[in-house]
């Protein structure tokens, strides 16, 4: 049973690793292709693989420590370790180089930066190995341990927030952190902290007490067999809309700074002014809604949500090919409205999950979520959206150029306008989503 309230020391729990974990992700989302971008080789393909092959490792990893954590009943350990090594693993990010690669195999500079990319690839996935272990397997499970539905979506609201702080703090700070120092004196810094927090973790941390051991790892297919789908179909159909709305994000989510820097001429003061303002703004907004949402229908709130999200990304499109300083404030205007309308649909859908996950297959079903919700969208979506820039073509004008194994082309605004598009797909999931709770409530 968990309590009515959320207790002081579960909310320091829940905001320190949840934001910790999300600035570790938006540097991997953001930072580390812009590091590709920069200090290895501009190529957007293989920056595309990377997002891929993540998302698959983030995904199965999930599956199997999500399952093997309901079988020993225990999230604090995985927490708590998962975050020291994945301190480590973001810290020697920063030191991968084409220099280095051909001092240490002795090869010429094309060699050298085809074996950079590689390494900045596995790189990533055994980051997001140990990333997703620690976060989205036992962190995420643990919240949904020690949350009721009197107060989900409370909760949630601040669990949908983090990742905008997270993205504030990364897209500005970071952003000058590195303008003042070196990628690889930014990563470590940040790494260490991530692996402190986990050495914290690992005395205050504190599981459920009714979490006890349940299942085997032959669960580890129990998400996805038909008699589960059939069990809980409230629960499916809202990942169906976090894997839309997913995708959607993932087209232009990837190469958003790189358009700020390279299409728009932002400087980093600027996008991160951009970012300041959309962030806190949209922040403060759904603070408001999602407290709001406890008292009032979930589902169709998401109506809501998906209307302002696809209405920002559309005026992102629009925003372009006027002077620095409206295009400043029309993109971060615009930036707000899509913010706004990211963090409320992630808070709905996400406390909308957990309250028809059921009890008992909370760590099994993490792996699922994680299906849906990271593996087909940055599978499909930086598919999507680096197909739109290739076909754009829109070449780069930075100086000098390494030519190497490079497309040679920046993100198109197209991107924005793909991803409203697809956002629109969301309106008949949520209209089903609603029916089926509503003939649930008839009964």
């Amino acid at each position: 049973m968990t309590t009515k309230t959320f207790s002081k020391k579960s909310w320091i729990i829940l905001i320190l690793f949840g934001i910790i974990g999300q600035i570790a992700w938006s540097v991997e989302n953001m930072y580390f292709n812009l590091f590709v971008f920069k200090n290895i080789s501009p190529d957007l393909s293989a920056i595309t693989l990377m997002v891929q092959l993540s998302g698959v490792v983030a995904t199965v990893v999930t599956l199997f420590v999500g399952t093997l954590s309901d079988k020993i009943g225990n999230r604090r350990a995985f927490i708590s370790y998962g975050y020291i090594i994945w301190g480590v693993t973001v810290a020697l990010f920063g030191f991968i180089s084409p220099s280095l690669m051909a001092s240490i195999f002795g090869v010429d500079t094309e060699s050298a930066i085809k074996i950079a990319l590689t390494v900045a690839i596995v790189g990533d996935c055994v980051m997001t190995l140990f990333g997703s272990s620690a976060n989205d397997a036992a962190y995420n499970a643990w919240v949904t341990d020690n949350t009721s539905s009197e107060y989900r979506g409370k909760v949630e609201g601040v669990v949908s927030i983090l990742p905008l702080i997270a993205m504030l703090i990364v897209a500005g700070g970071f952003g000058i952190l590195v303008e003042a120092f070196e990628y690889s004196t930014v990563f470590l810094f940040l790494g260490i902290i991530i692996s402190i927090s986990g050495i914290y973790g690992r005395f205050t941390i504190k599981d459920n007490p009714t979490l006890s051991s349940s299942g085997s790892m032959k669960d580890i297919f129990y998400g996805f067999k038909i008699s589960s789908v059939k069990r809980d179909v409230p629960f499916y159909l809202t990942l169906v809309i976090v894997l839309i709305y997913g995708i959607a994000c993932q087209v232009f989510m990837p190469y958003m700074i790189i358009y700020m820097q390279e299409n728009l001429g932002f400087e980093v003061i600027e996008y991160s002014l951009v970012f300041g303002i959309a962030i806190i703004g949209g922040a403060l907004i759904n603070l408001y809604l999602t407290r709001l949402s406890d008292r009032c229908n979930k589902v169709k709130m998401l109506y809501i949500g998906t209307t302002v999200f696809a209405l920002g990304l559309l005026g992102m499109y629009f925003a372009k090919g006027i002077s620095k300083i409206p295009l400043l404030i029309l993109f971060g205007v615009f930036g707000l409205v899509m913010i706004s309308g990211y963090i409320f649909i992630s808070a709905l859908s996400g406390a909308i999950i957990r309250d028809n996950t059921r009890e008992g297959s909370v760590g099994k079903l993490q792996g699922v979520r994680m299906v849906f919700a990271v593996l087909i969208p940055m599978i499909v979506g930086p598919m999507i959206g680096n197909a739109i820039n290739a076909a754009r073509n829109i070449p780069i004008s930075s100086e000098n150029p390494e030519t190497a194994m490079t497309t040679l082309y920046i993100p198109a605004p197209e991107i924005f306008l793909a991803a409203s598009i697809i956002s629109l797909l969301l309106f008949p999931m949520i209209f089903i989503l609603d029916r089926r709770f509503k003939k649930k409530t008839d009964k």
